[in-house]
């Protein structure tokens, strides 16, 4: 697969006077940009990337900062320092209430630099650091303040290192989250994403996820789990299409065989065959209700498994991480519901499911998809029956952080959050599936037949299916075995029987 070919930019940026500064802030610099791109703060504002809201049309449940409770940090209201440094604006600090309102609040940079000298600092709501500072505190390592006036002068097309700055560290650490989104996508060889390989399509994450506005197409909140309409029209007509099919098509191999798959199979399913591919380990397992041991002088304590990751941190408990892991797979049709902050749930049949997978055999519109299952125990209200925030970033006495006080740290995050807290509290084991559809490599690395068609199959427990080779029914067995031993029967007949006439027709 051969690099894209992009046109070149219209505009050079160094020539332009509002961008030679100087800078105090970075927002100076979004000042200069509205200049010329007088719309585009307004559209950013439109977008979820801003809300981090979503208005789900087929299950009616808004989603984001405030409403859910995931796998990992819990949610973002309880831990604004370290969640707002991936916002694309500066200055949101209460995340109980909407981001800054003034246009000069929107994060160009982050989108647009293209000289890697831009980071927004852990705990500075957005900002970059605009002095030198020691992170991580008591590391010695001091972290400079970006050249504003030379990155303003850079900007240009969005690449995999902006949108990666975020999506590929999210969950507190790179490559924790998502298990198919890490920093060895930046440069990722063609073995692991064919696509986003210098050496293969060269793609930045626009070209498959399209923008109109600054809105971008594809969400994991509601999946184009089967794309029915084909190849996608220069100029990306319908806007919304991040899928396979849109480049590829409804029948994109030669094998006709194989093309009989593509109804049931989302592509993904056979062209990933396992993530956290790039040397970059994802977590898997987070158990919080182990946090809170000391050692033997009152101090955190942190552990490292055999490959050095990380397997016990004093204020958020046990972890297991995974590396080249085979997904889960079940079958889906987009559509993702999930457990809300006031949701009631079954305490007594765990583990309670963050997030449910809509789809199944009988539903036209659902094809089998690889996912990553994250496991683990969370709090929750014994009285309330619902999830309890955790904190678990920032300097407040009052957090697990500080003092591995769980009543109190619970008690905290409770007031923070606006959710309500009866006092008592236990752990719940839970589940938590995030779709895998990056890290597709070359053809040739495909997943075999004998994936899927073998008593050891991939797939088994998936229902609704019948596959030579995997599935088993003891009666059609025992049919199948009787037509072969009838058809041998046959066989040594005709075999006698043209003996038999043979030597009469010579006598």
């Amino acid at each position: 697969m051969a690099a894209i070919e992009r046109s070149p930019a219209t505009a050079d940026h160094s020539k332009f006077k509002a961008l030679k500064g100087p800078f105090e802030t970075a927002s100076e610099v979004t000042a200069a940009c509205l200049e010329c791109h007088t719309e585009a703060a307004g559209q950013i504002k439109e977008t979820t990337h801003w809300t981090w809201l979503y208005k789900h049309a087929e299950t009616g449940q808004t989603l984001g900062k405030n409403q859910v409770i995931n796998s990992f940090c819990g949610m973002a209201v309880t831990n604004e320092p370290r969640c707002t440094s991936c916002h694309v604006g500066y200055g949101w600090k209460d995340m109980r209430q909407p981001p800054p309102e003034a246009d000069s609040a929107v994060d160009c940079l982050v989108c647009h630099d293209t000289t890697g000298g831009y980071k927004k600092f852990p705990t500075l709501a957005g900002d970059p650091t605009y002095i030198p500072r020691e992170w991580p505190k008591g590391s010695g390592n001091m972290v400079q303040p970006p050249d504003l006036p030379d990155i303003a002068r850079n900007v240009g097309a969005t690449g995999r290192a902006n949108c990666g700055s975020c999506h590929f560290y999210g969950g507190g650490g790179d490559g924790v989250k998502h298990g198919d989104l890490d920093s060895s996508l930046v440069s990722p060889e063609r073995s692991l994403d064919v696509h986003m390989s210098p050496d293969g399509a060269d793609f930045s994450c626009s070209d498959c996820h399209t923008t109109w506005g600054h809105s971008v197409s594809g969400s994991r909140y509601q999946v184009n789990a089967k794309d029915t309409l084909g190849i996608d029209t220069p100029g990306h007509t319908d806007l919304s299409r991040a899928s396979c099919e849109s480049c590829h098509g409804d029948q994109p191999h030669t094998k006709t065989k194989l093309n009989d798959h593509v109804d049931k199979l989302a592509c993904q399913t056979c062209h990933v065959p396992a993530f956290a591919r790039g040397g970059v380990p994802t977590k898997m397992w987070w158990d919080w209700s182990t946090a809170g041991r000391l050692d033997e002088s009152n101090q955190p304590i942190a552990t490292y498994d055999e490959a050095g990751h990380v397997s016990y941190l004093s204020e958020k408990g046990d972890f297991r991480h995974g590396e080249n892991v085979v997904p889960y797979y079940a079958w889906f049709d987009g559509t993702v519901e999930y457990t809300m902050v006031d949701e009631q749930f079954d305490i007594d049949n765990p583990p309670l499911e963050i997030n449910r997978l809509d789809g199944g055999p009988d539903d036209p519109a659902s094809r089998i998809w690889p996912f990553k299952q994250m496991r683990g125990k969370q709090p929750f209200d014994t009285e309330y029956k619902t999830l309890l925030a955790t904190h678990v970033f920032g300097a407040d006495d009052s957090s697990l952080w500080s003092n591995y006080d769980w009543p109190k740290a619970l008690q905290f995050a409770s007031e923070k959050s606006g959710l309500p807290f009866s006092g008592n509290f236990d752990f719940i084991e839970t589940r938590m599936y995030w779709p895998i559809t990056h890290m597709v490599p070359t053809a040739d690395q495909a997943l075999p037949c004998s994936a899927c068609h073998a008593a050891e199959s991939r797939l088994a427990g998936i229902g609704g299916i019948y596959m030579p080779g995997h599935s088993s029914n003891s009666w059609l067995n025992r049919i199948g075995w009787l037509m072969v031993a009838l058809t041998l029967a046959g066989v040594v007949l005709h075999a006698l029987a043209r003996v038999v006439f043979g030597r009469r027709k010579q006598s």
